[in-house]
Formats: structure tokens, C-alpha cells, sequence
């Protein structure tokens, strides 16, 4: 596979060359299609991986990256959902200890996706927007969830 370049400067992933065209496939949406050979160049130097990656929304490939198991997964889902929060609260209610606590808070704010803030007088967490739109897409795909509002049909 390498990542190639159209004279539109779309990139995409090439996934089958023949004599007179190729089979690219676009990383945002996984569609293939058949492009002629001279409408598509190679693009040194850049890794189909990473190509193939550019297709997931960046928060989502951030949170990716700082999340390790369903339990920071968890954690980063209470903060979205109930922050800003106290950092004694969280701890409440975290089935982790202090210190598992403190790496995986001090990972997600690497990552940026929570910020330190006060709560109450107190230290506590709160998500970025990363944070938030992240969990949207992963949740259902739409960018607009976690602002702890139901939106249902008024049950």
C-alpha cells in the first residue's frame, strides 16, 4: 500500500495498480474507485498507515491515544458527563487508585482533553471541547453529545 495524491490534492491509499489504472481508496470514507495511472502520484516520505489513520476525526484519534483500557475510558466518560468535577469526587467515584487516578488524569491532560480547574474551593477536572466531541463520535457518531442535555422525545 502506499499513499498517493490526486492533481486535485485529495490523498488517498493505493490499493491495486494495473497497467493503466489504479484502485485508491479515499481514508476518510473507505470508498474505492478506479483512477487512471496519470491522474495519481506517489507520495514520498509519508506512511499509508498514518494516511489511512487521517480518515478518523483527529479528537477521536487523540482520545484514542490517551485511553488505555475500558476503565480510562470510563474515567474520560464521567468527566465529559459530570464535570467539572472534584478531583476528591472523582476519586469517589473511580474504581482506581490515587495513583492510577493521577496518571490517567495527567495522561488526558497531555492529550488534552481534560483541564485542571476549580471546583468548589477544591481542585478538580473538566473536559475540553476535544474531550466532548470525542466521545460524541464514539458514542454515536455525532459530535454534538455529552452536553448532559436528553434531547429525547420527552419521556
Amino acid at each position: 500500500m502506499q499513499t498517493v495524491r490526486d492533481a486535485d490534492g485529495e490523498t488517498y491509499l493505493l490499493v491495486k495498480r494495473s497497467a493503466e489504472s489504479s484502485r485508491v481508496r479515499d481514508p476518510a470514507t473507505g470508498a474505492e474507485r478506479y483512477v487512471d495511472n496519470d491522474q495519481i502520484s506517489v507520495v514520498d516520505g509519508e506512511s499509508p498507515l498514518a494516511t489511512a489513520a487521517s480518515g478518523v476525526p483527529e479528537p477521536v484519534r487523540r482520545t484514542l491515544g490517551a485511553v488505555r483500557d475500558d476503565r480510562s475510558l470510563g474515567l474520560l466518560a464521567v468527566v465529559v458527563d459530570e464535570g467539572p468535577i472534584a478531583a476528591i469526587d472523582l476519586l469517589d467515584a473511580a474504581d482506581m487508585c490515587e495513583s492510577d487516578l493521577h496518571g490517567t488524569i495527567t495522561e488526558f491532560r497531555a492529550a488534552g482533553l481534560v483541564e485542571e480547574t476549580e471546583v468548589a474551593g477544591r481542585r478538580g477536572y473538566e473536559a475540553t471541547a476535544v474531550a466532548v466531541e470525542a466521545l460524541g463520535l464514539l458514542r454515536d457518531g455525532s459530535a454534538d453529545e455529552a452536553d448532559g442535555v436528553d434531547e429525547g422525545d420527552g419521556d
